[in-house]
């Protein structure tokens, strides 16, 4: 029974060792991404302007668009227990930029568009206050301005992005209307026109429903984070 009961603990223990590797090498990974991202956009703009506006996607486009499906991965994160987060605020937030990234940035007549480079800015600087925070979180404890940042400023940042996100999505709306593109019919079981701008619209109230929702609970476990943190001090 001793034998058996130490196999199982190693076993936990080689899991929780493969799980802290990955989850390090994983936050690594974005955070150097999302540096490569905010990087490359400041260098064209300070040096070309507004003009290098216009070719943000061309430029950073397809490294933008492999972090926000590797992002995927976090969901099944949460699921598996290797990271401890709130599943719903995660859920919406990849949804609402996938959706974003592959259904409309990804119009090329769409990709030139001021709110393409807004949107990469604000996403940008959410993840570079995240990634760097849950990295340090696996190796020692971050610092209470890094704790602060990540708890605080990534609040109204979302806020912004979501704001963006509703703006670049009524900005779409004109493209498809008259390009009828995802628009189609479906001819099983029932033939149904899909009007893929309909659907956009639909989305919008969506947006703000589930971006109210995450708000209040990153509100509620920013006071939890800092409770936590006062007790942690008061105890020193």
């Amino acid at each position: 029974m001793d034998t058996e009961h130490s196999l199982r603990e190693a076993a936990k223990d080689m899991r929780c060792s493969i799980g802290l590797a990955y989850l390090f090498f994983y936050y690594l990974l974005q955070f150097c991404g999302h540096t490569w991202i905010f990087a490359n956009m400041s260098a064209r703009f300070l040096s070309f302007g507004c003009d290098a506006l216009a070719g943000t996607f061309y430029f950073v486009g397809v490294m933008m668009c492999v972090c926000q499906l590797l992002s995927v991965l976090e969901l099944f994160h949460i699921a598996d227990g290797l990271e401890e987060s709130r599943l719903l605020p995660r859920l919406v937030q990849v949804m609402e930029r996938n959706f974003l990234l592959y259904l409309i940035i990804s119009q090329e007549e769409f990709q030139s568009k001021t709110i393409v480079c807004v949107l990469f800015y604000l996403w940008n600087i959410s993840d570079l206050l995240r990634y760097p925070y849950e990295l340090l979180c696996l190796i020692s404890n971050p610092s209470f301005s890094m704790l602060w940042a990540r708890h605080t400023v990534s609040i109204p940042v979302y806020i912004l992005s979501v704001i963006a996100e509703g703006i670049s999505v009524l900005q779409a709306l004109p493209y498809y209307e008259s390009q009828e593109t995802y628009s189609d019919e479906l001819k099983a079981p029932v033939s149904v026109y899909v009007h893929f701008p309909y659907l956009l619209m639909a989305y919008l109230p969506l947006l703000a429903a589930g971006s109210g929702i995450t708000v209040l609970i990153l509100l509620k476990q920013r006071t939890q984070t800092f409770d936590s943190w006062n007790k942690k001090m008061k105890t020193i």
